[in-house]
């Protein structure tokens, strides 16, 4: 995953100053809170997230197709 700089929040920041992260959030998408210096936490905005869990969809119903088509010959012989 890449981390934009601009979204980096410090926790001690995000605990005294929280609608800095929701400022952030608004404008990038994301914000990662850091503890100890290290990306611990990750805020997104909630239709983001929405997004990214119907694009998974997406892919499992492509793979899925995908191996329906490569098996084709056996399901028309289960089918008889």
């Amino acid at each position: 995953m890449t981390i934009d700089t601009n979204t980096m929040i410090f926790i001690t920041e995000a605990n005294q100053n929280f609608s800095k992260v929701t400022k952030v959030v608004d404008e990038h998408g994301t914000a990662v809170i850091l503890k100890n210096n290290v990306p611990r936490y990750l805020v997104i905005d909630f239709n983001k997230a929405e997004k990214e869990k119907i694009a998974a969809t997406e892919d499992v119903l492509s793979v899925s197709e995908q191996i329906i088509q490569q098996n084709m010959e056996a399901y028309e012989v289960l089918d008889k």
